[in-house]
């Protein structure tokens, strides 16, 4: 989940041809029900131009999950309901391996949410980070209007949600698998969560304002839901059409970083 969407100008640029090649590939099929999803654990290595974009056109899969981009509306595995991980794999290298690249990934987005479907695992793990920068970043009505606070990095593995407080509030909202859109959304006021944490200690959050909905939010990822299944549709935007129209539609969203 993020709060803003990011568009630019289109310029070209060579610095983002690079893709991970798989050292190592550990199936996850029998975490995943049977879904045909692997662990990479390579760093990235340089691609000429021609190459990167010859795999453009081809229908070989170049890239496995977990990737270091969000997966796209549409993807099958923003539609299937996630699968629990097995209480032998919680503590896992595996499993490890799967948060650390989704810590990476809500990071390197500038996010405050993250499920595991969106970098390609089937798997139940949400992370949520809300941090102080943020506030910096937004007018001040708008922060004490969505009540947004601070939330340290969060990981649960397997979470469960339960509503506390059950006045819905509606704001704009927007998500990194529907990049460069955004559309006003109702959210229970206040919820609690349930889960182990990333070394499998049972742990329990009560969350209130703009982390209830982040919550609210990511938990959808592991039924197989988006925000636009329940949007108010009257309200569904590009949040560039602004800049599309000023810059004649020089504009590009990216779906890298």
């Amino acid at each position: 989940m993020l709060i803003e969407h990011a568009c630019r100008v289109w310029e070209p640029s060579s610095s983002n041809f690079s893709a991970y090649t798989s050292i190592m590939l550990q199936p996850l099929h029998k975490l995943c029900r049977g879904h045909h999803r692997y662990i990479c654990t390579s760093l990235a290595t340089p691609q000429s131009f021609r190459k990167w974009y010859q795999q453009l056109w081809t229908t070989k899969r170049t890239n496995l999950p977990p990737y270091d981009h969000f997966t796209q509306i549409g993807d099958p595995v923003l539609r299937d309901k996630a699968a629990e991980v097995p209480a032998d794999y919680v503590n896992s290298k595996e499993i490890h391996a799967i948060i650390d690249q989704m810590v990476n990934v809500l990071r390197k987005y500038d996010c405050v949410g993250i499920a595991a479907p969106q970098i390609g695992i089937s798997l139940r793990i949400i992370a949520m980070e809300f941090k102080p920068s943020i506030r910096k970043e937004l007018p001040e009505s708008t922060y004490k209007a969505r009540q947004m606070s601070e939330l340290p990095l969060t990981v649960l593995i397997n979470p469960q949600l339960a509503v506390t407080d059950y006045i819905k509030h509606k704001h704009p909202e927007g998500c990194m698998s529907v990049r460069g859109f955004s559309a006003e959304v109702e959210r229970y006021a206040a919820v609690k969560l349930t889960g182990l944490d990333r070394e499998g200690s049972a742990t329990e959050l009560e969350l209130s304002g703009w982390n209830a909905r982040i919550a609210q939010h990511e938990m959808e990822h592991l039924d197989g839901k988006l925000y636009t299944d329940h949007m108010d549709r009257s309200t569904f935007m590009c949040t560039c059409w602004e800049t599309v129209n000023t810059k004649s539609g020089r504009v590009e969203i990216p779906f890298y970083k």
